[in-house]
């Protein structure tokens, strides 16, 4: 049986077990969890937070993480600025990247989330106004929500991948891992 780890990745830390790219330390998934034989499936940029998903199966681990399978991920994003009704349907659409089309997202405007505290806090404009967003894609291009977000006129301040297919962080708390059936 496979298993299938389930982890609330904090802000700044590596997707991955060991770091080799600074001469200062930085903080990797081996600060958290120490269990051998799982992989991540998939990766998550060191400034976004939330649902990391490590497995010991292989064919697993290609289902979750590679696009052909299209597997739906949602992001809970906070941008800048308000997000007009014109940049939800070109989200939804699909927007232009130097390296081409999106896939047509699912995009809406959603009160700010009940969720942890950013350690360190995002930088807060009294003179820019802020919102946030939900998006999900069903691709993976390197920084992909940024850079869709940025496309549309509403740079991401904050990002927390919420859901995984049907795997959720629901109440999992940050920096905290459990082990779910597969």
């Amino acid at each position: 049986m496979a298993r299938l780890i389930l982890f609330n990745k904090p802000f700044g830390v590596l997707s991955q077990f060991t770091d080799r790219g600074t001469q200062t330390a930085r903080q990797t998934l081996s600060d958290f969890i120490e269990l051998p034989g799982v992989y991540p499936a998939g990766r998550l940029d060191r400034d976004s937070e939330g649902l990391m998903l490590l497995t010991d199966d292989g064919r697993l681990q290609a289902r979750i993480a590679d696009p052909r399978f299209k597997m739906a991920k949602t992001y809970l994003v906070q941008v800048e600025g308000e997000v007009t009704d014109e940049a939800l349907e070109q989200l939804r659409k699909g927007v232009r990247l130097k390296d081409g089309m999106t896939r047509p997202a699912e995009a809406e405007r959603i009160a700010g989330p009940d969720i942890w505290p950013r350690d360190p806090p995002v930088r807060f404009r009294k003179s820019v106004p802020d919102c946030w967003i939900s998006l999900t894609i069903r691709e993976g291009r390197n920084r992909q929500v940024r850079r869709m977000t940025a496309a549309v006129g509403n740079p991401t301040l904050r990002l927390v991948r919420w859901r995984i297919g049907d795997w959720s962080l629901d109440a999992l708390p940050q920096g905290q891992w459990r082990e779910e059936t597969v």
